[in-house]
Parts: C-alpha cells; structure tokens; sequence
C-alpha cells in the first residue's frame, strides 16, 4: 500500500456492485469520485480496495436496507402486498411500508437483482455541477458522471456480483437437470423480469416445436415417392404449420400473461420498467405530471439539431458510401478487362471494397453514437 496507506483493506463481506479501474490510475482520480459518490449518494456504502497481484483498484459498492428501501419508492419498483392489505403487486411507498410482503426481514425483502437495479440506478444518475472536471475531462451541467467516465477508460468496469449461494442452487436445478421443469421464479428473483421472460419464452417454443416436428416425419415416412403425394403433403404440412402458428401465438399470449401478472409486470407501463437514460441531458425542472424533479430538453432544439446538423451527415455518409462502392465497381471492370494481368490481382478490388466497408462500419458507427447522443437529450 505505501503511499496510499488511505486506503483501508478491511474485508468486505456485502459488496451488490464492482467498480474497477486500471492499474494506472492515480489518487486523485480516486479520491475525487470517491468524494462525489460519497457526496452525491449519500446513501451508499463504499469501501476502496487494492488487488495486491493485478495492482487494480475497486470501489465496492453496498447500501443499507433503510437506504435500499428509499431508493424502491424512488424508482418505483414494485413488490408483493400482503393479502390482508389487498395483495397483488404494487409501486413500493416508504409511506406505507408495512403493507408489503417480507417487510420485516432485511434479508429476503429485496432479491440481489433487485438491490443491484437500484445501486446501479443512483451510481448512472449521479450528475455533474457547472465547470467541474477531471484532468482533462469536462464535463457538462447534468451530465451523468460515471458513464462518462466508463466511456473514456477511466472507470475500468463496473458489474454487480454473483451470489455463490444461489448460483449453485440454480446449477442443481436449472443447468445440469434433465427433463425438468425451469426454476422461472428462481431465475425472475435473481436474474430480473426480463431475463424470466425470455427463458419462459424459450422453454415455451422449445416445447411447442414437438408437435410440427412429429407430424411432419410422420408426413415424410408416409409420403409415396411420386410427385402427386409429395404435392399433396406439403399443401397439408403448410396447413397443420398455419393452425399450429396460430395457436402457438394465441396461448403463449395466455401465457405471457400469466407470468406478467405473477411477476407484477402486467400493468405496468413499459416506460416504468425501462429506467431512465442516464446520458440524457438538459434543464432541472418540475414535471408538469408527476410533481417530480426531471431533466428536460425543449423539443425545438432536438428537431432542429436533427434538421441542420444529423440529417446532413447522414446523407453526406450515404453519399460517401455510393460513390465509394462506384468506384469498387469502376476499378473491378477496369481490371477485368485487362487479361494480362496476374490472376491473383483480379480480387483485389473486392478485397479493397471489403475493407472499406470494415472501415465505414466502425466510422459510422462512432457517428451514430455521437448523433444518439446530441440529438437525443
């Protein structure tokens, strides 16, 4: 440790998410985002550590249960109300706590998913003040401070952490079990709605595929080898595909459902579920809606940004492109007509026009990052 004997290396036994750095970073880096997170979100916990091998920094990052609890109502994350009180799911209220489900045990309330989304959710959002800078990073009123960070290589990675414990509850049952049923309340709690989902949706289709499957080897091993039988039983095979499609669509529907309303997802608008972009800029303001503070950005400026500044661009690299790929096309006729010319040379201009097209992806798409960004606050 020497010189940044600051630094406690205490173990931590509850870290929810990892911010790591480079092993060049200097103190100041340091401890000038740890002053504004320690500042900024009073609410959690950091600890500084030191990998004695790697020479990596990491802020491990926690928060106590009654910190997490005002960071539920603050992002509106819904939880289980008890049945005397009505049941169902609903936005969580500091207000109103004693309603919920598992209230009184710190240990089970949240999920570890749960706790990550909100640490994650104050760490994105913790904002930049007028003129403040870093080295040679400067950085805009309300600017989100640690994605802008992340972006430049100063903030190595940041990631929550695994539990052990529930990782291999979850191999035993989900991973290595055969010919039975997804864990899906399982891997909602530790993984997230979303996740649940797709997995639901996965199982789901893997299931259905059994029946076209079945019916069509039994239509091949029945079918005669003469034209008319094979005629007839593709018309009945795209038949049964059609009837199956449907049904298909029509009971994963109910089923979508079913789990949207277990999972307290139902009736839940989508843009509550989806948190804010944490690059979005503008002016702190009252929402006209809510009552809450917001960032806000006059429409007028992006629609004319949009206009003057991102439509021209873009046509300008649509241009670049068509008489890029001309070219390619100009020099390919001209070396094929020439025949003395090595073999091997005749692919060069595919070989050059691949490479212009490696190299316009990744222009473009630095373009479409910046464009998102100014153009979308």
């Amino acid at each position: 440790m020497s010189h940044k004997a600051w630094m406690k290396t205490v173990p931590t036994e509850n870290c929810d998410v990892l911010m790591t750095f480079p092993d060049t970073t200097d103190d100041h880096t340091l401890l000038w985002l740890l002053n504004h997170i320690r500042l900024g979100i009073p609410e959690l916990i950091v600890q500084v550590r030191h990998h004695k091998h790697t020479r990596v920094y990491a802020f491990f990052v926690t928060a106590t249960y009654e910190s997490l609890l005002r960071g539920a109502d603050e992002i509106g994350l819904r939880k289980p109300v008890k049945a005397e009180f009505g049941g169902g799911m609903r936005s969580f209220s500091c207000e109103e706590d004693y309603i919920y489900e598992n209230i009184e045990n710190e240990l089970y309330f949240f999920t570890s998913q749960e706790r990550q989304n909100i640490i994650r959710y104050w760490l994105e959002n913790l904002r930049a003040k007028q003129g403040e800078s870093l080295h040679n990073i400067h950085f805009l009123e309300g600017q989100p401070i640690i994605p802008e960070l992340a972006a430049r290589g100063v903030i190595q990675q940041v990631f929550p952490l695994h539990e052990q414990r529930i990782l291999k509850r979850l191999m035993k049952s989900w991973v290595q079990a055969v010919c039975e049923a997804q864990p899906l309340d399982e891997i909602c709690d530790y993984f997230g709605v979303k996740i649940a989902m797709y997995f639901a949706w996965l199982g789901f289709y893997t299931s259905a595929m059994v029946y076209p499957a079945v019916f069509g080897s039994i239509l091949y091993t029945f079918t005669e080898s003469d034209q008319t039988s094979q005629d007839i039983c593709c018309v009945v095979f795209a038949i049964f595909n059609v009837i199956w499609a449907t049904l298909f669509l029509e009971e994963w529907k109910r089923r979508g459902a079913e789990f949207a309303y277990k999972w307290g997802t139902l009736d839940t608008p989508a843009e509550s579920i989806e948190e804010p972009r944490p690059q979005f800029r503008g002016i702190k303001r009252i929402s006209p809606v809510t009552s809450a503070e917001e960032f806000y950005y006059p429409p007028w400026k992006r629609l004319l940004f949009q206009c003057l500044v991102s439509l021209p661009i873009c046509l300008a690299c649509l241009s670049i492109v068509f008489l890029l790929m001309l070219g390619c096309f100009q020099l390919q006729e001209f070396v094929l007509s020439i025949q003395e010319l090595p073999r091997i040379i005749r692919f060069l201009p595919k070989i050059v026009l691949a490479v212009i097209v490696t190299a316009c992806d990744e222009l473009y798409k630095k373009i479409a990052y910046w464009l998102n960004d100014m153009g979308a606050w």
